[in-house]
């Protein structure tokens, strides 16, 4: 999708983290962006600091786990900005708990947002993209969508879902001759607020959750953040790599080759039927 000038871009989770800087570069590139997120006051501001410098930017707060929502959404871009021609299904929140602990209520809100909203929104977009035979679908996975994390096992199985996702429709629509494009992102660590998004877990999923951190646990989260924010890639790298993907037609966005040798290792145990590797470090050990 070599021109963008005109477009127009939808970015779920768009209101902060790597999803408002894709909006951003998309702004910059010459589209009109729609940004939806829940979380309203960080929406509005979003919003408020792209238009300062005169970028087509729209809000809309929408609830990706839930497709009247997402419906009510594509209704709105549509009638201010028009159909879009790159959907950016990005939305997603993080969630650290073993198997054994993990509830039906953290199970249900991580399957909500990061599985059910890439559902919806292709339920909602893509057959608009493909009867135009144009545009780029963006699909936020993970490194977790490769490798099985201890402790993540409610986001892992999502990110896997989303590679298999992504994979599966770039395959169908080779098959069908199509020019709409799909790219899979798989972002490594990235200094975003991801792993805070039990601010805006609903609240009928809050009762029974295993997300009660003791003193310790907490001082060791805090740590693990202070790690991200100094040392992981930065939104903007993240959003550049996007962006030559969606003009460039390029499945697979690598962030970093910091996992690579885990990826290979795995994948070299399912070839040999040998044991999984040792696992990865935990996420909160690093």
């Amino acid at each position: 999708m070599e021109n963008l000038v005109g477009k127009t871009a939808l970015i779920t989770g768009g209101a902060s983290g790597i999803g408002l800087s894709v909006g951003k570069r998309l702004a910059e590139s010459g589209m009109k962006v729609a940004l939806a997120d829940i979380e309203i006051p960080t929406l509005e501001k979003a919003v408020s600091e792209l238009k300062g410098p005169g970028l087509e930017v729209m809000g809309i707060h929408c609830d990706v786990s839930d497709l009247s929502s997402v419906e009510e959404m594509k209704n709105k871009v549509e009638e201010t900005f028009g159909s879009p021609g790159v959907v950016c299904l990005n939305a997603g929140v993080g969630f650290g708990a073993s198997i054994s602990e993990a509830t039906i209520g953290d199970w249900e809100w991580v399957i909500g947002v990061n599985l059910w909203g890439i559902i919806n929104g292709l339920n909602s977009f893509l057959p608009a993209l493909r009867e135009m035979n144009d545009g780029h679908i963006v699909i936020t996975a993970s490194i977790a969508g490769h490798i099985s994390i201890p402790n993540l096992g409610p986001y892992n199985a999502t990110k896997f879902a989303a590679v298999t996702i992504a994979e599966t429709l770039r395959q169908e629509l080779r098959v069908e001759n199509s020019s709409v494009g799909v790219s899979c992102l798989c972002p490594g660590f990235v200094s975003t607020n991801i792993w805070n998004s039990e601010r805006n877990r609903p609240e009928n999923l809050i009762k029974g959750s295993s997300f009660d951190l003791s003193d310790a646990d907490l001082l060791q989260r805090e740590a693990f953040m202070e790690w991200i924010y100094a040392n992981a890639k930065q939104p903007s790298e993240v959003a550049e790599l996007v962006y030559e993907a969606i003009v460039n037609n390029h499945f697979w966005i690598f962030t970093d080759d910091q996992h690579i040798n885990a990826v290979k290792s795995r994948h070299s145990s399912i070839v040999t039927g040998d044991e999984l590797p040792e696992p990865s470090p935990l996420i909160t050990d690093l």
